[in-house]
């Protein structure tokens, strides 16, 4: 048998793994990456599980890591305590479902942690292709009436309303228009477009909070007039009333679904899904989707009827 020259199997080596680093990265570059802030429970959650079920493999964040964290989740008062529900949960269904999970921790309220996330998101996996921007401030003053407001509050609930959600966009759009192919869907509220039919406290909503959702409402409409020549799509999901953990939690429930109706989470987390999944979906955009009765028209929650939450 000839003998091969020294350094040949060393060099083998490495072709070899320089080779299966280029497949590994090409994978990474073909796959679909979503970012889907407040994915620990609720809507967030949902939508997470949802995407993967798409193919997507999905960056979730939140503030609650694991089971039984305890955060800020008031909303007229504080009430520190711990929700069902956390990244892990999530991820160990998405990772169920065949799909990788890549959950960090990031909080609304601090911009260093959404710098730290997008930047960790895009290092593991290269790019973004779609960011949902679902996760809000919990907190005092959502629930205040005007003359309770005060100025810290005003400022927590748009740093977690809208500042946040702006620098998320300003972080993700660029990796999106780099390869000319990508969603923003902000989650937007209809609290932000009428008036309540009572106030806080007898089922209506706070000022602070609809001011928020108002401004975000705002957003996608502009990203399309500033990226028209794109195929970056941009999209508003008004999700109605959606009976939460942390709705139920604040004992708002019952009160809400009685004059509001509602849906379980997995109704806006299915028009999502569908909307960063099928061609048609560029039709709606500029156009704010009503994901009960989108969700209706299109059957894509067989079991789920209006009142049936």
């Amino acid at each position: 048998m000839a003998m091969q020259p020294a350094g040949y199997t060393l060099l083998k080596l490495i072709y070899t793994a320089t080779q299966l680093s280029s497949r590994m990265l090409g994978e990474l570059m073909k796959s679909n990456i979503a970012f889907v802030t407040g994915a620990s429970r609720g809507i967030g959650k949902q939508t997470a599980i949802a995407l993967a079920k798409k193919g997507f493999d999905v960056v979730i964040t939140a503030r609650t890591m694991e089971e039984g964290e305890a955060h800020e989740h008031g909303t007229d008062h504080s009430d520190i305590g711990a929700l069902p529900g956390s990244l892990q949960t999530t991820a160990k269904t998405i990772e169920a479902l065949g799909r990788r999970a890549l959950p960090l921790r990031l909080d609304l309220l601090d911009p260093q942690s959404i710098n730290s996330a997008v930047d960790q998101a895009i290092a593991e996996w290269n790019h973004i292709d779609l960011l949902v921007n679902n996760g809000i401030y919990q907190g005092p003053g959502v629930m205040k009436r005007v003359m309770e407001l005060d100025q810290q509050m005003m400022q927590n609930i748009f740093q977690g309303n809208v500042f946040s959600q702006l620098l998320l966009v300003q972080r993700c759009l660029p990796t999106m228009l780099e390869r000319n192919r990508g969603f923003i869907i902000n989650v937007v509220s209809q609290s932000g477009m009428i008036d309540p039919s009572a106030p806080v406290g007898e089922g209506g909503w706070g000022f602070a909070y609809s001011a928020s959702k108002a401004a975000l409402l705002r957003m996608s409409g502009i990203l399309i007039a500033e990226h028209k020549d794109t195929n970056v799509q941009f999209f508003n999901v008004e999700p109605g009333l959606i009976i939460t953990e942390s709705l139920k939690a604040q004992g708002l429930a019952e009160v809400f679904s009685q004059r509001y109706g509602g849906a379980p989470p997995t109704v806006p987390a299915a028009v999502i899904a569908w909307l960063a999944s099928v061609p048609e979906s560029e039709k709606y955009q500029g156009e704010t989707i009503y994901a009960q009765r989108e969700c209706l028209k299109r059957n894509l929650v067989p079991n789920w009827q209006p009142g049936n939450s």
